[in-house]
């Protein structure tokens, strides 16, 4: 399943696990690890909770069977922690003087071993140990091909919630390291891992969390850490398996949690967190609490929905500013960001910071109508009703013809005037149209030109201008109103106005 999803080329979808998503779903889970591991470092047998809400269903069983702790496996978890904290943050301390991290894990285990095998803390105290390692393979054996058809939806399931976690936790060590991960090789990996063991009774294979940060923690770094990870795993299956007969399962559980560490000191970034981006923490929060409280799959699922929905809403609310000249330049920059900007007189500028499509069409509109100061609506119908009121006067009051002519001419002289009569909308910043930004903006052409407001585009990208052009937007008279730049088209501006403001004066002389 997932080979074909690799062959579809099906990774681009990693493109959707942001920083902030990686970080609270690595949180999470380390939290659900954590809670897993509890009943190992107290000692106490409680039901494996599964599904939604595990981690809830886990803490209450420890709660209410916390009275019957191992008071060995308590004691010898609390001095495994003191050994194991301690070295782990000397290696991070020194790590660039050491030569090779210190492997205080295996130390630990080895040590443990050795004292729980000759203090028989088993026998005398209760102790829960690893008991009997199964050694050795099965023979291989052919899938049950037949039941294919009854499993297939919901190994794709599996496959995709594989995919997204295996890219999820690369995607957060490869940040940490500096190198790049290929989601569709990936796939291919995963794909081929889980085809080979399946002859062998394997279980699904996936990226662990918990082993992959056990890994991290001790300084592995490239592939050799693998193969001699395999290779010790193929020795304990063969050989030395029953040597860890004594060994004490909250040794490993203190092993699994002291890992985590790294992922749990994310709660100390919120603040700043907080201080950055609200959005971003938001996503933090939604998707860490989702992994921890419902389940690792779904958090994650739920952290990728939440995310997008985020995307749709900034897109529908971007930001909307108008721009002033820098002095001594022909640089435009916002208003609202930078001080001392030189707006100028009868021209205003307009920078949208957002694909225009379907959906902020009408958030478009609003901000233009609101930063410019004038909704070409409600100007065009303002002077609907001044014109009917003309009327009903001129009715009334019978006024010859010539008289008419007269009263026209001066009130067109004198009539309120706009606060601008250029509007210049900079897209730079808007990445592409649809055809409802199309739609929109011719709208607005119209609108204000109505009132008799010129508006002009400028620093529009080839997106843009082919979907300008493929829906009608440019025709005689708006093919010469689009300029490369904001300056230009100030200066376009500004030309025909003085060539306006000489026909009138001219006309009245």
């Amino acid at each position: 399943m997932q080979v074909a999803m690799g062959f579809l080329q099906v990774g681009f979808v990693s493109v959707y696990l942001s920083d902030s998503l990686l970080s609270g779903f690595a949180t999470g889970a380390s939290i659900t690890i954590l809670t897993s591991q509890v009943k190992y470092l107290l000692g106490i047998s409680i039901p494996r909770a599964n599904g939604i809400g595990s981690s809830i269903y886990t803490w209450i069983n420890i709660f209410r069977n916390i009275h019957m702790t191992n008071i060995c496996d308590l004691v010898t978890s609390i001095l495994c922690l003191l050994v194991l904290i301690p070295a782990k943050e000397i290696n991070e301390c020194y790590k660039s003087k050491l030569k090779a991290p210190i492997p205080i894990e295996l130390f630990v285990v080895v040590g443990a071993t050795l004292a729980s095998h000759f203090g028989h803390l088993h026998e005398n105290y209760g102790s829960s140990i690893a008991g009997t390692i199964p050694t050795g393979f099965l023979m291989p054996k052919s899938p049950d091909w037949s039941l294919i058809p009854s499993i297939a939806l919901g190994a794709l399931s599996i496959a995709i919630i594989g995919f997204a976690i295996t890219v999820s936790l690369s995607e957060m060590f490869a940040k940490k390291h500096g190198y790049e991960v290929k989601a569709n090789q990936e796939m291919y990996a995963i794909g081929f891992c889980n085809i080979i063991p399946a002859f062998f009774h394997c279980f699904t294979t996936s990226a662990a969390l918990a082993k992959t940060l056990v890994k991290e923690s001790t300084g592995c770094r490239t592939q050799v850490s693998g193969v001699m990870t395999s290779l010790i795993i193929l020795l304990v299956l063969l050989v030395i398996a029953p040597l860890f007969f004594s060994l004490q399962k909250c040794v490993l559980g203190v092993i699994t949690i002291v890992n985590l560490r790294g992922a749990l000191k994310k709660y100390f970034d919120l603040p700043k967190m907080w201080k950055v981006n609200k959005v971003d923490t938001a996503i933090w929060l939604v998707t860490m609490f989702s992994s921890a409280l419902i389940s690792t799959e779904l958090g994650l699922l739920i952290g990728i929905a939440f995310s997008m929905v985020c995307v749709i809403v900034r897109s529908q609310k971007p930001g909307a500013t108008l721009l002033g000249r820098v002095e001594n330049s022909d640089v435009f920059e916002s208003m609202v960001v930078y001080k001392n900007l030189k707006s100028t007189p009868g021209i205003k500028i307009f920078r949208f910071e957002a694909p225009l499509y379907y959906v902020n069409k009408q958030c478009f509109k609003s901000a233009l109508y609101k930063t410019s100061g004038v909704d070409p609506v409600i100007v065009a119908t303002e002077q609907k009703k001044k014109e009917k009121k003309k009327e009903k006067l001129q009715k009334k009051d019978r006024v010859v013809d010539a008289k008419v002519t007269q009263v026209d001419t001066i009130q067109q002289l004198y009539k309120e005037p706009l606060p601008f009569h250029t509007l210049v909308i900079d897209c730079s910043v808007i990445q592409f149209i649809d055809t409802a930004g199309v739609n929109t903006l011719k709208e607005v052409l119209n609108d204000y030109k109505n009132i008799g407001i010129c508006v002009l585009l400028a620093q529009c990208n080839i997106s843009v201008r082919k979907s300008l052009r493929n829906g009608d937007y440019f025709k005689r008279e708006e093919s010469c109103m689009v300029f490369y730049s904001v300056q230009q088209a100030v200066q376009f501006a500004l030309y025909e106005q003085e060539q306006e403001d000489a026909c009138i004066n001219g006309s009245l002389v």
